[in-house]
């Protein structure tokens, strides 16, 4: 088990990836080289969730981590999530699973989710509407949710522009209406009891995550995905003030290292007294950690 009051933060977003380069004959693998290259990232193929874990425990951070089910929308196989909560089960100590569900799956895909939260341990749940191809508010997905809110553990959803696909051709198909963070707002409203999380900067609908996240008091904000030196002057703003209680420190690993995001953290704006809140003490509330 983690020892919360020795880490030095929690890191909300990070992503697992395939313990093998398998990908070949789907693409995968280019379109992870070509987003390494897009974030500047130092690897030539993504880390495993072992190699996340030492990482992660040499630097004392715990980790949020995840996959991304979006095999429907665009062909690549997904990371079985009983394979994830297997693998974090042997890193315990560092690290904090949640699933990823497309919720096309229906009532498949709610069934899993309980099983998932009742018996393998995962605390939450990740969605990607671009890569995974839907309108966050579609009433399709509402059974899927109404699993994820009958288990009381978060909902995460990548809002704004992404890396994924950028520069190739078409996008690689990718398509950037679906992250806008208002449909949330429909969320919120039919889901008010389901902690929601909106993830990164969500450029160029930065407003209105703000929005969504003062008015609805189930809606967080994860600042993954960006440098800290990049983000609007608005996002730092409300992250000192009216906000200081909903901003959660994110990587966005293993694009972005977490010393690397931690070291810009330590060079922008922030007040003092807020920097706890947004490096740790932020997710161990939502995530329903005691200090």
């Amino acid at each position: 088990m983690i020892d919360f009051a020795k880490i030095r933060a929690i890191d909300f977003h990070t992503h697992a990836e395939e313990a093998c380069g398998c990908h070949a004959d789907d693409g995968y693998d280019e379109l992870q080289s070509t987003m390494a290259k897009y974030f500047g990232a130092p690897w030539s193929h993504p880390p495993t969730i072992d190699v996340t874990a030492a990482h992660y425990r040499e630097k004392n951070i715990a980790a949020v981590i995840f996959p991304v089910d979006s095999e429907r929308e665009t062909g690549y196989r997904r990371y079985d999530n009983y394979e994830v909560a297997d693998a974090c089960a042997k890193n315990s100590d560092i690290l904090i699973p949640f699933a990823s569900i497309d919720p096309a799956k229906g009532r498949l895909g709610a069934r899993e989710a309980r099983d998932l939260v009742q018996n393998h341990g995962i605390k939450g749940f990740k969605f990607h509407p671009t890569m995974q191809g839907f309108y966050p508010n579609d009433r399709m997905a509402y059974p899927l949710y109404e699993a994820i809110a009958e288990a009381g553990v978060p909902a995460l959803f990548h809002t704004g522009q992404t890396g994924v696909g950028s520069g190739m051709r078409g996008g690689n198909g990718m398509r950037l209406k679906y992250s806008n963070p208002m449909f949330m707002d429909d969320l919120a409203v039919d889901f008010p009891d389901m902690p929601i999380i909106l993830a990164h900067p969500s450029f160029p609908w930065q407003e209105e995550a703000l929005s969504v996240a003062q008015h609805k008091p189930n809606v967080y904000i994860d600042l993954s995905g960006w440098s800290p030196k990049y983000f609007p002057k608005i996002l730092v703003q409300y992250a000192n003030t009216i906000l200081k209680k909903k901003m959660l420190f994110g990587s966005d690993w293993p694009m972005i290292a977490p010393e690397k995001w931690l070291d810009a953290f330590d060079k922008a704006e922030f007040r003092d007294e807020v920097r706890p809140l947004i490096l740790k003490d932020n997710a161990m509330r939502l995530l329903g950690i005691e200090s």
